[in-house]
């Protein structure tokens, strides 16, 4: 994997990607020449319409990130890869159309817009034909080798065959001498040399899978085996990097407190998410009213109650706030006190479900992020109880406190809604990942995905 901003890209997306952007380029200046030709005019030099195109594969790029083009599915499914990208291509050429439309002049014609929008598809199912059958998804596969042959071991084995995996495992070495899980654990009293074994297996990266470390490190091999240029890595840091996620299986204090993250160099950081929450915030208030509006105006039509729903709840270092919310649920919904959704949950009303799934119950939180009480991206924020309950219960559940919860954001996007202990201790740990590795990217990464989680609904309840 690359590291891009503190989050980690996989090899084989990031070369699709990179093909992908210079296929838009090449299908822009095609279907500029192609339209040129057509009514008789001289298409100029490339590098007069250099900034029209490279506009125009920024744009898709966006469209095709945020509808999950490069989701674990890219080089596996054709008819996945398909649908998503005659669905971003045409998002994209919509938002380009519009851009014509007020800027005349200064972009594509909407006409070349279509040519380019089918050269782009043709192109680009191509390149996942290419990348994903001649290359294979197998292609940019790290080998690796694990260190332990016990439940982390199996854990590593599991996440190795998953279809989106990013590594394949070269063989267990079993370092107890006792009772392995791992049957093709190879014991360490057999090998003369670990850092020739691991050279043998051209493994890249070495993973410590230990269940216990204590006195059990093999610090003499593993120096060896770094100095050797074979990257050396701790099972968290691994799972953490592989999964998107925090391990709380494995999570220790001395990991957080010495592994990178929780930058101190983020104010500035926090300056211009704040700056981009105001801007965006208005922007979207005013734009939405009358979405807001309608829908207020059916949810009192309805069923009984006020349009707006308030609720306390948990944000930035544990300071309650009030949420405003488009009421979804009966008036009588938290009558015995707060209580976990359910799938087809019977308190939500007709067109509460309508609201629920196409997230426009959410709107009227913008202006709680106006007012800096919340981000547009951050944890979840929940109810005191829920809280209260939860912190007793899961370790480390304070730590997501420590940025300001938000509208979407990683767990959003990742896990389907919480709905019970077990559903909250999984979007823990995409929450403490989030907050480890915070950066305007991961910002920008999870608005576009957004979309995805709205267009394809994902766990919404």
């Amino acid at each position: 994997m690359v590291r891009l901003f503190k989050h980690y890209v996989p090899h084989a997306v990031l070369l699709l990607g990179l093909i992908d952007c210079g296929l838009m380029l090449v299908s822009g200046n095609l279907a500029w020449s192609l339209r040129a030709e057509q009514i008789g005019m001289d298409p100029g030099f490339l590098t007069d319409r250099l900034g029209m195109l490279c506009g125009f594969a920024v744009v898709v790029m966006a469209a095709m990130i945020s509808v999950g083009v490069y989701g674990s599915e890219a080089l596996r499914s054709l008819r996945f890869a398909a649908a998503r990208l005659l669905v971003a291509v045409s998002l994209g050429l919509i938002a380009l159309a519009l851009l014509d439309f007020v800027l005349p002049g200064h972009t594509f014609w909407r006409s070349t817009l279509l040519y380019a929008m089918t050269l782009s598809i043709l192109l680009m199912m191509l390149n996942r034909i290419v990348v994903g059958s001649v290359l294979g998804a197998g292609a940019f596969r790290r080998r690796v080798l694990v260190l332990g042959a016990g439940h982390r071991a199996g854990r590593l084995k599991a996440l190795s065959e998953h279809p989106g995996s990013g590594f394949v495992i070269a063989g267990y070495v079993d370092m107890s001498e006792g009772h392995p899980l791992m049957s093709e654990a190879m014991p360490r009293s057999s090998i003369a040399d670990l850092a020739g074994f691991v050279a043998d297996l051209s493994a890249s990266e070495v993973v410590l899978a230990l269940e216990e470390r204590r006195n059990a490190l093999p610090l003499k091999d593993l120096l060896r085996i770094k100095t050797a240029g074979v990257h050396v890595n701790d099972f968290s840091s691994f799972m953490e990097r592989e999964t998107g996620r925090v391990d709380l299986d494995t999570l220790n204090p001395s990991w957080l407190i010495f592994s990178d993250g929780f930058s101190s160099g983020r104010a500035f950081s926090s300056a211009a998410k704040r700056l981009f929450d105001i801007a965006a915030s208005g922007l979207l208030l005013v734009l939405t009213f009358p979405v807001v509006a309608l829908f207020a105006l059916l949810v009192k039509l309805d069923s009984k109650g006020p349009a707006l729903f308030q609720q306390t709840r948990i944000g930035l270092y544990g300071q309650p706030f009030t949420i405003l919310k488009l009421r979804s649920m009966r008036i009588d919904a938290e009558a015995g006190g707060a209580k976990w959704a359910e799938k087809d949950d019977p308190r939500v009303t007709r067109v509460g479900r309508l609201i629920r799934k196409i997230r426009v119950d959410e709107l009227p939180q913008v202006w709680t992020v106006l007012t800096g009480k919340m981000s547009f991206v951050g944890p979840r924020p929940e109810v005191p109880t829920f809280v209260d309950d939860l912190e007793d219960r899961l370790p480390y559940y304070a730590e997501r406190h420590m940025v300001k919860p938000g509208i979407t954001g990683w767990a959003q996007i990742n896990y389907p809604y919480g709905a019970s202990i077990e559903d909250a201790r999984h979007k823990l740990e995409y929450d403490l990942y989030y907050a480890k590795n915070y950066t305007p990217f991961l910002d920008l990464l999870i608005l576009l995905q957004t979309l995805r989680v709205v267009i394809w609904p994902e766990g919404s309840r």
